[in-house]
């Protein structure tokens, strides 16, 4: 098995010297901005991750498709951003903020082109499937994006049609990430579906978390605006569940809260202020932690079926790193 800071450097190496096409300026250097900027990288770091349990040395056929699971990431972000109107992403400006919509429109469609080109690079015994499986990942991630968009004009999302959208929008990017490496490594399809299950309720849980803490984390650590949902009137966990608790009187309150105007920052602060007023009398946040805590459970359940000991150990570990930052 590879070695937990092997993987790490790795990543780090292959992200430092990663290189897009250098002119014109003006389409590319949006791509080399969101690739600067950061993250956690978790989508390739899985990916070696599920990789690393078959495997003892790190290979380039498994290094190339990696980072372009984080370049289609990064795309999705650039054009999410666009919808959202966010001006901050890892505490700096967005790139539509920095440029402008149509090059943030046009910068995303070819860095989602340039991911397809890395995961192309696949070794050929295998380029088959994980083409297969990373073209219906992203076709999944665009329809989620839609339902959530279609969710900003209804006031009646069941949770059922909530934990679907998230499931596409961010749970199959994470599966397909621990499902491609395992297929890249060899391992058996039972394998390979057991961890597509691991890293799909890994993903539900991390969106459940990030729902979270877009209202009650830290902007320093989050890196956006907190509140951002409630300011934009985006349907999240927090707010579905909040539904499902409240009598009809408070229903009321939430959806004129929701409506409230957010043209000023005192605007934007008494309507954050005024909807997680009513989150707290609901108690949706234990709520919230203790749903991220179920489904990282069911998680790792899935991890359990492929793998024991220092193996299980390493998924077990990179799950507490994903969801650790709301316990």
């Amino acid at each position: 098995m590879i070695r937990q800071d092997t993987i790490d450097s790795a990543i780090k190496t292959l992200f430092d010297g990663i290189e897009f096409t250098k002119k014109p300026e003006g389409l590319y250097d949006p791509l080399r901005y969101m690739i600067s900027i950061g993250g956690k990288r978790l989508r390739p770091k899985l990916c070696l991750t599920t990789y690393s349990l078959y495997k003892n040395k790190i290979s380039p056929g498994v290094l190339e498709p990696a980072a372009g699971l984080e370049v289609f990431h990064s795309f999705t972000l650039i054009h999410d951003d666009i919808m959202d109107r966010s001006p901050l992403r890892r505490g700096v400006d967005t790139v539509w903020k920095k440029w402008d919509g149509d090059t943030a429109i046009l910068s995303g469609d070819v860095m989602c082109i340039d991911s397809y080109s890395r995961i192309m690079k696949a070794p050929r015994k295998v380029q088959g499937e994980v083409l297969e499986l990373f073209s219906k990942t992203a076709a999944e991630v665009c329809e989620g994006q839609q339902f959530d968009m279609e969710f900003e004009s209804r006031d009646d999302v069941p949770m059922e049609e909530y934990m679907n959208m998230i499931g596409l929008k961010t749970g199959v990017l994470i599966a397909c990430s621990a499902k491609m490496g395992a297929l890249i490594a060899g391992a058996s399809k039972e394998d390979c579906d057991n961890l597509y299950d691991y890293g799909f309720n890994l993903g539900l849980a991390f969106q459940v978390a990030d729902d979270f803490l877009d209202a009650y984390g830290d902007e320093k650590v989050f890196g956006k605006p907190i509140g951002g949902d409630i300011v934009n009137s985006k349907k999240s966990w927090l707010t579905i569940r909040a539904m499902e608790k409240a009598s009809d009187s408070q229903k009321k309150d939430l959806l004129k809260a929701m409506a409230m105007p957010v043209l000023s920052s005192e605007e934007k602060t008494a309507k954050i202020t005024c909807v997680k007023s009513l989150y707290d009398t609901l108690g949706v946040t234990s709520d919230a932690q203790r749903t991220i805590l179920d489904l990282n459970d069911k998680a790792l359940e899935s991890a359990a079926k492929v793998c024991s000991g220092v193996r299980y150990e390493r998924l077990r570990r990179f799950a507490d790193r994903l969801i650790g930052r709301t316990k």
